[in-house]
């Protein structure tokens, strides 16, 4: 953490947390009178009841609404450019993203391209982005149906570029959620693999945030309190997703680790994650930052020592003597988790990929980097590749 204690804090978002908070849909003041609700391809939002009660409970609040519903777990700006467009022609004020960060990233993407001209990269920093300044974007209001991204509570999204393979953070003031509700009932239906990938996209939130050179005294707290919450009921989570006290716990870490990223950073970890399923879309953002955790975790040790130790006591609630308590403390929570196995060429991915992920990473992402505790070189990033990949 930088000594100066000169931070900034700005987290414009109204949050609704807890069982049963979904139902406010139908009484809060809504940012406008037609929402277009975003959610996936897949079958969860409509076979689980959640989409009939979001437009249930928008009726009886006299708020038309439009689904667009093809969103992919890795989402893509085709998407985002085809529902911007009938966000314009139906008229739409207002974006509600229902469901995994990848619906939720993309109501936010598809509520600035709803506003703007143009193409969505024209907007994006990085990689052939041309990185204009976004002027307007429709209100956001968040809905996760998952614990993991913390998107409810930052003004990030990721969206990828299919034909240029670059997979992108973006955001902007105008990208925060105007609202999120975070209702935990909506997550019981998470398998135990999904509902361990999302929970250690938080947990990685939180200990890159804890470690990035950004850090906040803000963010620390946010940081070591989603940390120590996710080691303990994650585990719970997964081997019992109907145990709603675990469910909940995990929720509010994985939005204080959304609290994180507004208030510090992730680090290079996701730089190379992104990198990694902008080539292989069908890897999981959580798996791949599992399979990349240990080896990069281990590369900061010496230059993190304090930071580890507190992380390591945070999730052990025992004395630490040396930084590699925190990552000890990551593989038993990984083995706890039964994530332990996984294997990166079991989504496709093969060892001579290995180097141009390196330069991708830098090329798309590379601001992250700078927020390492120190500066990785091009070998020590692919040492980190090399020593993940089986």
């Amino acid at each position: 953490m930088n000594k100066n204690l000169v931070f900034n804090l700005h987290i414009p978002t109204k949050l609704l947390f807890g069982c049963g908070e979904l139902k406010k849909l139908a009484t809060e003041t809504m940012p406008g009178k037609k929402a277009l609700i975003v959610i996936s391809g897949g079958t969860s939002m409509k076979k689980y009841g959640y989409l009939d009660k979001v437009v249930g409970y928008l009726k009886e609040n006299n708020i038309e609404s439009v689904v667009f519903d093809k969103i992919l777990p890795n989402p893509i700006k085709q998407h985002v450019m085809e529902a911007a467009a009938i966000c314009r022609d139906e008229k739409c004020d207002f974006v509600i993203g229902l469901g995994g960060g990848s619906s939720i990233d993309s109501a936010k993407s598809i509520a600035v391209m709803a506003c703007n001209e143009g193409e969505y990269w024209d907007y994006v920093a990085g990689g052939t982005g041309k990185n204009k300044p976004v002027e307007k974007a429709l209100p956001i209001i968040a809905i996760p149906t998952t614990a993991g991204t913390g998107t409810e509570m930052d003004p990030w999204t990721v969206i990828t570029h299919e034909t240029a393979h670059e997979k992108i953070g973006f955001g902007c003031k105008l990208t925060f959620p105007t609202m999120s509700i975070v209702d935990p009932e909506l997550m019981l239906s998470i398998p135990p693999r999904l509902t361990a990938y999302q929970g250690f996209d938080a947990f990685f939130h939180a200990a890159e945030g804890y470690i990035a050179n950004c850090a906040t005294p803000i963010s620390d707290l946010y940081a070591i309190e989603a940390i120590r919450l996710i080691y303990k009921y994650l585990p719970v989570a997964v081997a019992d997703g109907h145990n709603l006290k675990a469910r909940t716990k995990v929720a509010w870490a994985s939005t204080l680790a959304g609290m994180v990223e507004s208030t510090s950073s992730c680090t290079s970890e996701h730089s190379m994650e992104h990198a990694m399923s902008a080539f292989y879309p069908e890897l999981p953002h959580g798996a791949g930052l599992i399979c990349l955790s240990q080896a990069y975790f281990e590369t900061f040790r010496n230059d993190s020592m304090k930071r580890y130790m507190k992380m390591a006591e945070a999730m052990t609630m025992e004395p630490s003597k040396r930084p590699s308590d925190f990552i000890d403390a990551l593989v038993k929570m990984q083995k706890a988790c039964k994530v332990d196995d996984l294997k990166l060429s079991d989504w496709g991915l093969k060892k001579e990929d290995l180097p141009k992920m390196v330069q991708n990473a830098k090329e798309t992402m590379g601001g992250l980097f700078q927020l390492d505790p120190r500066m990785l070189s091009d070998d020590e990033i692919l040492a980190i590749y090399e020593k993940s990949y089986r």
